[in-house]
């Protein structure tokens, strides 16, 4: 259970890596920085280092007023991971930093802000780092893990804790077992105060005083959880210091974009300018849209079939140039977007269409490939393979469009025609 939503929530990442992907979710989820995650927490009465935000070298001195500690640690603000260990196109080695040393904090400052980042999960021009976080250093006494996530194998919530914080919980889950602890929770009745104490003291809070701490984080936690709309709240590590607090030191949130109506002035703290502006645009009309390395234009519905269309391109010898999942209630419309998405992106050789129609209607598709094609002028080859619902319906109506349409009857067939239409 661990490992499958944990696939889900790295779904959008794997696809950059790799066109050879185990798990995917098609849901567009809303990512927020660390700082923003933290606010969070905060607001909820969850216990987080005292930090600030700096997005301006000369506000550098001024945010250190607000901090009183002996030791800071600065971070770049972005969406990837292996911050610490990436580089600046400056140079300049790591993502955070620590220091006592309360002069150096503006040199790291300056070199990272205004600067791009290169991490493992960044593309090889990195992210523009546009905020720091300088927060208070913590003395770590203890650390332990804790997670709600909605799980479907429970139908619902499952609080999940262990000792062994700081570390990879799948790794943890693997080989120490023991060391993992999973709690079904009803949505209404949530983290009481018997489940709070059982499941701190299961974490090693023995103290009075820390554990009464404990279990009003994790009740905050379970408020969070509910009043964001969470998918999943992972605390990585929950840590007892040494003067015997309670501090969240690291968050990952993951939101249900389902919820965004309810969740409005949430979803406004989005930032958009690390995004693939075609990941942006797409979004605008409830299209999945992934960026790749290829020529070969994808547009499939369905997570599943998307996948098996990139690898028979890879197995033909070609390079899909994208993953563009258009959904089960596609219109016509969003196939005229997804077209126009795609013919904008100058990569692309050739478009290949792969439909299966369950949910949706071949005419619908049908349609939308011939508005498209005319409107947009379309000048690259375009291959199509349909099946399933008005299937023969919707092969009368290409055939009867006038265009230049490869057709294929299964979708080896239409890979190859991709592949040999990209060739010179």
């Amino acid at each position: 259970m661990l490992r499958v939503f944990s696939r889900s929530m790295r779904s959008a990442q794997l696809f950059r890596n790799s066109t050879r992907i185990i798990s995917v979710s098609n849901v567009r989820n809303l990512n927020l920085l660390e700082y923003q995650s933290k606010e969070l927490l905060r607001d909820s009465g969850i216990s987080v280092q005292n930090f600030t935000i700096v997005d301006d070298l000369t506000q550098t001195n001024s945010a250190l007023e607000k901090l009183h500690t002996d030791e800071f640690v600065i971070k770049a603000q972005v969406l990837a991971g292996g911050r610490g260990k990436g580089w600046f196109d400056n140079g300049f080695k790591g993502g955070v930093h620590l220091t006592k040393d309360r002069n150096a904090v503006a040199n790291y400052v300056k070199n990272m802000l205004g600067h791009r980042l290169i991490t493992r999960q960044t593309s090889k021009d990195g992210i523009l780092v546009q905020k720091i976080m300088i927060a208070e250093s913590v003395d770590i006494a203890r650390e332990t893990y804790v997670c709600i996530l909605m799980d479907r194998q429970h139908n619902g919530p499952v609080l999940i804790a262990s000792p062994a914080g700081g570390m990879d919980i799948e790794a943890v889950a693997e080989k120490y077992p023991e060391q993992i602890k999973t709690i079904t929770l009803d949505i209404y009745h949530g983290i009481d105060d018997e489940i709070a104490k059982d499941v701190c003291v299961f974490l090693g809070f023995s103290d009075t005083d820390i554990l009464k701490k404990a279990i009003y984080e994790l009740k905050s936690l379970w408020k969070l959880f509910v009043d964001i709309d969470a998918l999943q709240v992972e605390i990585n590590p929950l840590v007892e210091t040494i003067d015997k607090q309670i501090v969240a030191i690291d968050a990952k949130i993951a939101f249900d974009d389902n919820a965004q109506f309810r969740q409005q002035d949430l979803f406004a703290l989005e930032d958009i300018s690390e995004k693939d502006p075609r990941e942006v645009d797409a979004s605008r009309f409830n299209l999945n849209y992934i960026g790749m390395d290829g020529n070969i234009g994808c547009l499939v519905n369905g997570a599943g079939l998307a996948m098996a269309t990139m690898d028979i391109i890879k197995l033909n010898g070609g390079s899909p140039a994208n993953f563009l999942d258009v959904g089960g209630n596609v219109k016509e419309d969003q196939v005229f977007q997804a077209f126009r998405i795609l013919s904008e992106d100058p990569k692309v050789k050739v478009i290949l269409v792969n439909v299966f129609g369950g949910i949706v209607n071949c005419v619908t598709i049908a349609k939308g490939i011939i508005a498209a094609s005319q409107n947009l002028g379309l000048k690259i080859p375009l291959v199509v393979r349909l099946e399933g619902t008005n299937v023969t319906e919707a092969k009368k109506v290409l055939s009867e469009s006038g265009l230049s349409i490869l057709t294929a009857s299964n979708l080896d067939e239409a890979a190859k025609k991709a592949v040999i239409s990209v060739k010179p």
